[in-house]
């Protein structure tokens, strides 16, 4: 059946909302962790057999193990009747039904409509947007068959920064194997000229497309990076519009054209995607290209499918619920402040930093949608790096130090580069992490005893495909946004990354034109002038 969406007038602002920490069923919570605090995770499996099967979801290829989590019967239905209590499931309703829950950018929230498939009807202002979305799909996989077919770009430069790299840059890795051989993408996003410089040296300017994405096409870092291009390109072409090797992804389409790129080159973005979110849309052409269409919209299928669950469950069987659930009663009532995402998948290595920016950019907040300061903990600092490398990185602490950080493993059944018994291994010992972790070890020697009694969760994909990322990379997006409505917060605006960029703009000319350096602390001023001096 289509899902029907009518955007309705924003229900978001209720100043008479309590804080969250003033609900019973908080309260109820803070006192169940007071009645479990010395409960052992080892003891909750030694006293029901059948844990796992009633501590483990499964989604089509994707299971998620909370078992080795710190709950029980009691702490799940306590938590899902707190979310109750917060109206998730109305809140759910209302992202998916178009409702403006960017209270504070008055936008709606709808990556969901960009795989929603063909037959829904999504209404925004009264105009159902899927028609557009759909025209814009066929523009891309146009787009991606002609330049594969062609073969005449050999290289790809994605010039983007924050949600208009880091999501596709992270899937471009993930995906290598379904990768057309043909084509090499590459992303640059940091305004170092390093970055950019480094990959003008692996490329030849006849055979390479650069792909600017900027939903301003005024984001300083990538607009530097961009100009940069263009210079070059005019360099090694002898040319002094080398628009054809030139696209844009963005909703300032006078912008783009003033920059030389030509009109049918223009991909636009829609306000009511959010950048972190926005890996679904015209931001993932690159990827796009790369993969094939067909790939792509594997991607955007395995999307859809959590989407449908997330949205057709019930809370105490819902996945990504449940993982924003156990996540707010970690950070919460048991006072863990660090989240590890290890992916024991070297072509993941990039989704733990896709993650940092997906949650925390969402959900580091101090305060509520009725713009009440927050007196609980919100968003979790995210970290992590793939196993087993991490094993010898950072795991020391987590196994024994004095914090305890609950971790996130991702593993994949099969593998895409079968070489002797390395899959086996690296499944073992992702499996071991997490018992050793829960378990821990008795020793006279306390230099070698372990507490154990450190959650876990466990994602198991059947293997890494590109509907299987869809799914995956959903999930936590849906997370997020239950986590955001668990703390009453706006998960889809970034205020605070706004006040560095406004100072450094005031900064610029100090050190660019030899102005006087603009009234500030003293520590900042001294750096001006010392640059100025070196520079």
């Amino acid at each position: 059946m289509p899902w029907m969406f009518k955007r309705k007038k924003s229900t978001c602002e209720n100043n008479a909302s309590p804080l969250r920490s003033n609900l019973p069923e908080w309260a109820a919570l803070e006192t169940h962790a007071r009645a479990t605090k010395d409960i052992h995770i080892r003891d909750l499996f030694a006293h029901n057999k059948e844990r796992f099967d009633e501590f483990s979801l499964r989604c089509g290829p994707l299971l998620m193990d909370y078992s080795k989590q710190r709950v029980n019967d009691e702490t799940i239905d306590k938590l899902c009747a707190y979310a109750r209590a917060c109206d998730l499931e109305g809140w759910r309703e209302k992202m998916f039904d178009g409702e403006v829950i960017n209270s504070t950018e008055n936008r709606a929230v709808l990556h969901t409509a960009l795989r929603a498939g063909a037959n829904a009807k999504i209404a925004l202002d009264d105009e159902n947007v899927v028609p557009k979305i759909q025209s814009i799909l066929q523009r891309m996989h146009d787009f991606s068959d002609t330049l594969r077919a062609e073969g005449r770009f050999t290289h790809i430069v994605n010039i983007g920064i924050g949600g208009s790299d880091l999501g596709a840059a992270m899937a471009y890795e993930a995906l290598k194997p379904f990768v057309d051989p043909n084509i090499t993408v590459h992303f640059v996003s940091n305004m170092d000229s390093s970055h950019l410089s480094e990959v003008l040296n692996k490329v030849e300017a006849e055979k390479t497309l650069f792909i600017v994405v900027s939903k301003s096409f005024t984001t300083l870092d990538t607009m530097t990076n961009a100009n940069s291009a263009r210079e070059w390109l005019c360099r090694e072409l002898s040319t002094d519009c080398p628009g054809e090797h030139f696209v844009a992804v963005s909703q300032n389409v006078t912008l783009a054209k003033e920059f030389g790129i030509k009109e049918n080159n223009i991909f636009p973005l829609w306000s009511w995607v959010g950048g972190r979110f926005s890996l679904w849309s015209t931001v993932g052409l690159a990827l796009c290209i790369a993969l094939g269409f067909e790939q792509f919209k594997s991607m955007l299928d395995g999307a859809k499918e959590m989407d449908e669950h997330f949205r057709s469950t019930k809370l105490e069987n819902n996945l990504p619920v449940i993982m924003g659930l156990v996540g707010m009663w970690n950070r919460n009532f048991l006072g863990h402040e660090t989240l590890a995402v290890i992916p024991y998948n070297q072509n993941l290595h990039r989704f733990p930093a896709y993650m940092q920016q997906l949650d925390m950019e969402s959900n580091g907040k101090s305060v509520d949608r009725n713009e009440q300061r927050i007196p609980y903990a919100t968003g979790p600092i995210i970290f992590g790096a793939p196993g087993t490398n991490a094993q010898h990185s950072f795991f020391q602490h987590i196994h024994q130090g004095t914090t305890i950080v609950p971790c996130e493993f991702i593993a994949c059944l099969k593998d895409h580069s079968p070489m002797g018994d390395h899959h086996i291994k690296l499944l073992a010992n992702v499996f071991a992490q997490s018992e050793a972790l829960m378990e821990g070890k008795e020793s006279d020697n306390p230099n070698k005893s372990f507490d154990g009694n450190r959650p876990s969760t466990t994602i198991l994909l059947d293997e890494l495909t590109p509907y299987t990322l869809g799914m995956l990379i959903a999930l936590y997006e849906h997370k997020i946004f239950v986590q955001g409505i668990l703390w009453n917060i706006n998960s889809f605006d970034q205020c605070g990354v706004e006040l560095g960029k406004v100072l450094a703009d005031q900064i610029i000319p100090a050190l660019s034109e030899g102005k006087d350096a603009p009234a500030m602390d003293g520590s900042t001023k001294k750096l001006i002038e010392i640059a100025k001096k070196i520079s």
